[in-house]
């Protein structure tokens, strides 16, 4: 599912030995889901969590906001003329991705998808990119102001507004698997599905779990070897970048990340922003407008941040790739 998903952007390390703690033992699950596996790791005094119940739990949320699904809520909301009712999943991230677009000013915008699909890189694929005016009449269904929520009927303005939610649904899937493991009174684990994770607790013997970043090679955008190693503490860590997904549009690399006031693929000096918040739907809905916005204003948003802050690799002046990390960014330690 995840915005044009970015395939698992962090590495994560498990050592393989680990101290023992009378009452805690090692559980992991592993699955597949939105397109891409996911992975749990907690520490419980017994298997309180069954693989059958975190799969029954991803199925139910595609249900509601998978757009590979036909049946799904939000892609009867798509096919529909004036809207939908929908569910409380998908209410809490309309909500959610409405209030990011305000604070992003309208760089983060569920109603993105008729741009999306346009430039190649939603589920069905076009056969040509679109020209200027094609772009100024798609703009027509693109905004966030296209929709509103009453209670939980969801209205669009017109049949051609469609959303995508990929950009924050997938951190929102993550946070929900917390809550289950939480509910049965499991609080050190750490999550993963599709490069976004949740980490809460420690492991045995307090040792933190730790996560490695992917470091950016100068010569081109393909990933090099790990350079950074963060022990994030409790919180959500989400990734987005342009240098997996893209393709070749009149002898340019084009991205797949989306500007939705332009109605062009994003350009500028971002390669990628690591972000970490309190929760995955949070830094999940951020860090696709976070490459939109670009360095400096990046930057400044999250001067004033005292929940939120990131990791950002970006591209210099000079050409020379650099990277920088905001304060707040927790358990930053530099590789050598």
């Amino acid at each position: 599912m995840k915005k044009n998903l970015l395939p698992a952007s962090f590495l994560l390390l498990f050592l393989c030995a680990f101290g023992r703690q009378q009452h805690l033992r090692r559980f992991e699950l592993n699955g597949y889901a939105q397109g891409t596996t996911y992975t749990i790791v907690y520490y419980g005094a017994d298997s309180l969590i069954s693989l059958k119940q975190t799969d029954s739990l991803l199925q139910r949320f595609d249900q509601s906001v998978s757009l590979y699904q036909p049946n799904s809520l939000i892609s009867r909301f798509n096919y529909s003329a004036k809207g939908i009712r929908i569910d409380e999943t998908f209410r809490v991230l309309i909500n959610r991705a409405l209030q990011i677009s305000r604070m992003t000013g309208g760089l983060v915008d569920p109603t993105v998808k008729p741009l999306v699909d346009a430039w190649g890189f939603g589920v069905m694929k076009p056969t040509h990119d679109p020209g200027r005016e094609e772009v100024k009449n798609l703009l027509q269904n693109v905004g966030a102001d296209k929709i509103s929520l009453k209670k939980y009927f969801l209205y669009k303005s017109s049949p051609g507004v469609q959303l995508d939610l990929n950009g924050i649904a997938q951190g929102y899937s993550v946070d929900l698997l917390a809550s289950l493991l939480e509910q049965h009174h499991i609080y050190n684990y750490l999550i993963e599905l599709g490069g976004e994770l949740r980490v809460k607790g420690h492991k045995p013997g307090n040792e933190p779990f730790k996560i490695g970043i992917e470091g950016i090679s100068d010569d081109d955008l393909n990933p090099a070897p790990m350079r950074r190693v963060i022990e994030p503490g409790d919180g959500a860590i989400t990734t987005s970048g342009n240098y997996r997904k893209h393709h070749e549009a009149g002898g340019k690399q084009i991205a797949h990340l989306m500007n939705p006031l332009t109605g062009y693929p994003v350009q500028n000096e971002m390669i990628s922003v690591t972000v970490y918040a309190r929760d995955a739907i949070t830094a999940d809905g951020y860090d696709n407008g976070f490459m939109a916005m670009g360095l400096k204003r990046t930057l400044t948003f999250l001067s004033k941040q005292k929940k939120m802050s990131a990791y950002i690799v970006y591209r210099r002046a000079d050409g020379v790739i650099a990277d920088t990390a905001t304060a707040f960014f927790k358990g930053y330690k530099k590789q050598n």
